[in-house]
């Protein structure tokens, strides 16, 4: 092999050696998005069960950018999807907790008789979340996230014009929402964002214009699938939060 043909050899091998080194372009779409946070998260959760496991990863899967769950009161649902969240924040895969709730209420009372700003009229409706989170927190980290402005809360009227990109949104007590609130919420997912929309068909407080259950039937397809988009159930046997709660869920689910 002549000389020439030798200096050319190497220089192929010098480039192909130096391109082995250049890092994949990263073909992700460029998103305003959040920095993600520096403090790694001490996440004490119970034991789970098996129906528990799969909902976490599904939860957690890439694939799946907005999960529909049902169930009857006390079967986890939005301890789950907390949880859920929690995990996805330590992987540096969301921000911000968002958590989304109805203002619908049973009782007469309603958010407009309280005072303040729209933050102090949503802090008793936030107090599912923060209940999840001192079962799956110590103290230290809530501080953290709240000072951090790591966790909001928001009512679903307030929802339009906004874009969440690489966030988590747990919309809770959705039951309460119509087809149109929903749709409005399922509207704001951006990129890398993961959302979970949690309701009780058993439970609705607003006279037969609940939309969750035909949503949660119209997404329960194939083809939503291929968009990211999943449905999962949780039944009467699901239910943890104590046997007697079970037994009045299945009590009165006889009532028809």
């Amino acid at each position: 092999m002549s000389k020439k043909k030798r200096l050319q050899n190497r220089k192929i091998k010098q480039e192909e050696q130096i391109k082995s080194q250049i890092p994949p372009k990263d073909k992700s779409p460029v998103v305003h998005q959040r920095n993600k946070i520096e403090h790694y998260l001490t996440i004490l959760h119970r034991e789970l069960t098996e129906k528990q496991k799969k909902f976490i990863e599904l939860a957690l899967d890439k694939k799946v950018k907005l999960l529909l769950v049902s169930g009857p009161a006390g079967s986890t649902k939005t301890y789950l999807s907390v949880l859920a969240a929690l995990l996805l924040m330590n992987e540096k895969k969301i921000s911000d907790i968002v958590y989304v709730r109805s203002i619908v209420e049973s009782a007469d009372v309603k958010m407009g008789t309280l005072p303040g700003e729209a933050d102090d009229k949503l802090s008793p409706y936030k107090r599912p979340l923060i209940d999840k989170l001192d079962e799956l927190l110590p103290k230290e980290d809530i501080q953290y996230l709240i000072k951090d402005n790591r966790i909001e809360g928001l009512p679903i009227g307030y929802l339009r014009g906004l874009n969440w990109n690489a966030k988590a949104i747990v919309a809770d007590e959705m039951q309460n929402c119509t087809k149109k609130e929903l749709v409005t919420l399922m509207t704001r997912t951006g990129e890398f964002s993961k959302v979970f929309v949690c309701g009780d068909p058993q439970q609705s407080d607003i006279n037969g214009r609940s939309g969750f259950q035909s949503i949660f039937n119209l997404f329960n397809d194939d083809e939503s699938k291929e968009h990211g988009i999943y449905t999962f159930e949780f039944t009467e046997d699901d239910i943890l939060r104590s046997a007697l709660v079970k037994f009045i869920v299945q009590k009165i689910k006889n009532l028809g």
